[in-house]
C-alpha cells in the first residue's frame, strides 16, 4: 500500500539571555525586520551547524558525513586502511575524477566544499578495489557511470536531512528532506553594547590603565524557532533508519545552541516550550503568531508568546488546515495543543510512531 506524505513539524519557544549567538559581517548580532519592527535573528545556517555538531553525540560516526574540500584525504585514509592500493593518493584522485568530480590537487581538493558520507567513501574504495579499470587514465563510460552513481547512493543521515548542492554537476545533488527557519524574536529588540576592559597581569604597580579596551554588541530575546522534516522523502534515502534519524534531528534541533560568543555570555538555555506535530497534508510554520510583536510586560515575553502561539495554531486549524495526526508537547504552556510529555519520552514516542507507520 502506498504511504501518504508525512511531515514532522517542530515549534520551539526559547528565551536567550544577553548573547551574540550569530553575528553579521560587522560583528553585530543578526537582526531582521518583521511586522515592521526589528527582531533578533539566528540564521538557519548557524543553527543547522549546531545541529550537525550535536549529531556527533547522537549517531555513530560512520552514519554521518563531512562537508569539506579535502575529499581526497578522506578517500586516501580509507584506501590506506584497506591496504590494497599501491599509490592511495593517486588512486583516490583517479576514482573521484572518474566519478565526475573536478579535483584541483590533493591539498585543495574540490573547488567548493563537498558533502560526502563515510559510506560513500567506503563504497568508492570497494569499487576501485574490485574494478582496477577505474584507476586508469581512460576508464570506460560504464565504469564512470557506476562510480558516479556511488556518489549519489547511500547518503549519510546528515546529507539526507540537509541535502547537497554540487554546482559543477547538478546530477550529484541530494534534495534536503529537512528545512530549518531563521529563528526570530517574538518581540521588538534593541541591540546593546558592553564596554569592557582587560587588565595586564604583568603591568607595573603604578600603571592605572587597562591593557585592552573594547566593546561587544549583544541582545536578549524570546525566540520562535521552527523546523520541518518530510519523513516520506527521508524514508526513500534511509529506509529502516528513518525513525532514528527523525528522533535524532528533533533532539538536536531542540537542544543545540550555536556557539557564537558563548564563552563571553554562557547563554546555554533550554527551550521554554516545545510542540511537535505529525501532519499528512503540508508543513505549517506558525511564525504568523508574532507578526504583531509581543509587547513587554511585567511577566516577560514567554507566557504571552506561548498564548499567542496557542491561539494562532488553533485558528489555523479552524480556518485553513486540519488538526495534526498527532501533537506532542513539552511544557505546560502549550499543553492545550497536544499530549504533554517529558522531552526524553517525546523522542521515544515519536520514534515508535514513525516506526509503526513504515512497518
Amino acid at each position: 500500500m502506498e504511504k501518504k506524505r508525512i511531515y514532522v513539524d517542530i515549534h520551539v519557544l526559547q528565551t536567550v539571555p544577553p548573547s551574540c549567538v550569530n553575528r553579521d559581517d560587522t560583528g553585530s548580532p543578526k537582526t531582521a525586520i518583521y511586522g515592521g519592527v526589528t527582531r533578533a535573528r539566528v540564521s538557519s545556517q548557524s543553527w543547522k551547524r549546531a545541529i550537525r555538531d550535536m549529531f556527533k553525540d547522537i549517531f555513530p560516526q560512520e552514519d554521518l558525513g563531512l562537508r569539506t574540500r579535502r575529499i581526497v584525504d578522506m578517500l586516501v585514509q580509507e584506501m590506506e586502511k584497506d591496504g590494497s592500493f599501491d599509490d592511495p593518493e593517486k588512486d583516490a584522485k583517479s576514482v573521484l575524477a572518474a566519478a565526475g568530480l573536478s579535483i584541483k590537487s590533493s591539498d585543495k581538493g574540490t573547488g567548493a566544499m563537498f558533502f560526502m558520507s563515510r559510506s560513500q567513501v567506503k563504497a568508492l574504495t570497494a569499487f576501485a578495489k574490485a574494478n582496477p579499470e577505474v584507476l586508469t587514465e581512460k576508464p570506460s563510460a560504464q565504469i564512470k557511470l557506476e562510480a558516479h552513481n556511488l556518489l549519489k547512493a547511500n547518503p549519510s543521515i546528515d546529507v539526507a536531512l540537509f541535502g547537497r548542492m554540487v554546482a559543477e554537476d547538478p546530477s550529484l545533488n541530494t534534495d534536503a528532506t529537512a528545512q530549518v527557519a531563521h529563528a526570530i524574536s517574538t518581540h521588538k529588540v534593541n541591540n546593546e553594547f558592553d564596554y569592557f576592559t582587560a587588565v595586564d597581569d604583568l603591568a607595573p604597580e603604578d600603571s592605572a590603565g587597562a591593557g585592552h579596551l573594547g566593546t561587544v554588541e549583544f541582545n536578549s530575546a524570546t525566540l520562535y524557532r521552527y523546523a520541518t522534516i518530510a519523513v516520506h522523502a527521508l524514508h526513500q534515502y534511509l529506509d529502516e533508519d528513518t525513525a532514528a534519524a527523525v528522533s535524532g534531528f528533533v533532539d538536536a534541533f531542540v537542544c543545540s545552541m550555536p556557539t557564537g560568543k558563548q564563552n563571553t555570555f554562557a547563554n546555554r538555555t533550554l527551550p521554554d516550550a516545545v510542540l511537535v506535530t505529525l501532519r499528512t497534508d503540508q508543513p505549517i510554520n506558525f511564525v504568523g503568531a508574532f507578526e504583531k510583536p509581543v509587547p513587554a510586560g511585567v511577566e516577560g515575553y514567554v507566557a504571552s508568546s506561548a498564548a499567542r502561539l496557542k491561539s494562532h495554531a488553533q485558528n489555523v486549524y479552524l480556518d485553513f488546515a486540519s488538526e495534526p495526526e498527532t501533537s506532542l508537547v513539552v511544557g505546560e504552556m502549550l499543553e492545550d495543543l497536544g499530549e504533554r510529555q517529558p522531552f526524553d519520552k517525546l523522542l521515544v514516542s515519536l520514534k515508535n510512531m514513525i516506526d509503526e507507520y513504515w512497518s
